[in-house]
């Protein structure tokens, strides 16, 4: 499909879904579109330093930025968010996104039970530190193709741009929209995943992994505590990839969209929701 006819299909699709918010649009490159938000630039990081004891993350810490709150921006800006190497704001964000590796071993000690002996408590969010290193392994994110990871929507890929995945932000009626219509195309029970993550995890890595797989898979997020802030009451992300999205649209002549189904009564509740939230005018 070119752009224009991905851009077409979208807003067929939203229609069809009751969705108010276009999907963004995740790729890499080494120039920056205007009107981007992302992290100033911190200091150096790596795992080299970190072993040399020569990384102070009391310092890493202070230029904290999430992937997600600049994407949350970006979508309240209607602009564009970024990470890259430099600009890297969250040491787990950097890696997630392919920006870095190896990981920061610091990571493997502050999404689980922190550093003994000292005041970090860690986020409890894996049991042990080798739980959290065996984690970040396994989603092991490519080298990324170009300085900046960039997320933005979909309206504003340009002639010659194409996003490598495609994020929705929706809630539950939505999602089943979304989730049945992936199920629909590819006829794969289990093609829509929810690995544990970060935020950025279930958007950028677990969509690479399977993508360098060679899997048509779904990625649902947004279950990443720290990450909610940056995320509406009730809603999660859906991340699929180009490919797959290009075969969503293309089925969905044939889709429970377009016949007497029961998406009728869901999609009644869409409406329903969105004037429950006040974004029905939206």
């Amino acid at each position: 499909m070119t752009m224009q006819s991905i851009l077409d299909g979208t807003a067929t699709f939203l229609e069809y879904l009751g969705l108010k918010e276009e999907p963004f649009g995740v790729y890499y490159a080494d120039t920056l579109p205007e009107n981007a938000y992302g992290p100033k630039t911190g200091v150096p990081i790596s795992r080299e330093l970190e072993d040399k004891h020569e990384l102070d993350m009391q310092e890493v810490m202070k230029c904290f930025s999430c992937v997600i709150g600049n994407i949350w921006l970006a979508r309240k800006k209607g602009g564009a968010s970024f990470i890259s190497a430099e600009e890297y704001g969250c040491p787990g964000g950097v890696y997630y996104t392919s920006m870095q590796k190896p990981h920061l071993r610091f990571i493997e000690h502050y999404v689980s039970t922190g550093f003994e002996g000292t005041p970090l408590e860690g986020e409890r969010y894996m049991p042990n530190p080798d739980a959290m290193r065996n984690f970040m392994l396994e989603v092991n994110p490519r080298e990324a193709p170009g300085k900046y990871c960039i997320f933005k929507p979909l309206s504003q890929f340009k002639d010659g741009e194409e996003p490598e995945f495609v994020i929705f932000f929706a809630r539950p009626e939505v999602l089943c929209g979304l989730h049945t219509q992936a199920t629909f195309t590819s006829g794969d029970m289990d093609c829509v995943v929810s690995p544990f993550g970060a935020g950025c995890t279930n958007l950028v890595a677990w969509p690479l992994y399977y993508k360098e797989k060679g899997l048509d898979k779904a990625v649902l997020g947004g279950f990443d505590p720290s990450a909610r802030k940056f995320l509406k009451t009730d809603e999660l992300t859906f991340t699929v990839s180009l490919s797959f999205y290009e075969k969503m649209l293309a089925a969905l002549p044939d889709s429970m969209f377009t016949h007497e189904t029961d998406w009728k009564g869901v999609r009644k509740k869409v409406d329903r929701s969105l004037k429950a939230w006040g974004e029905d005018e939206s």
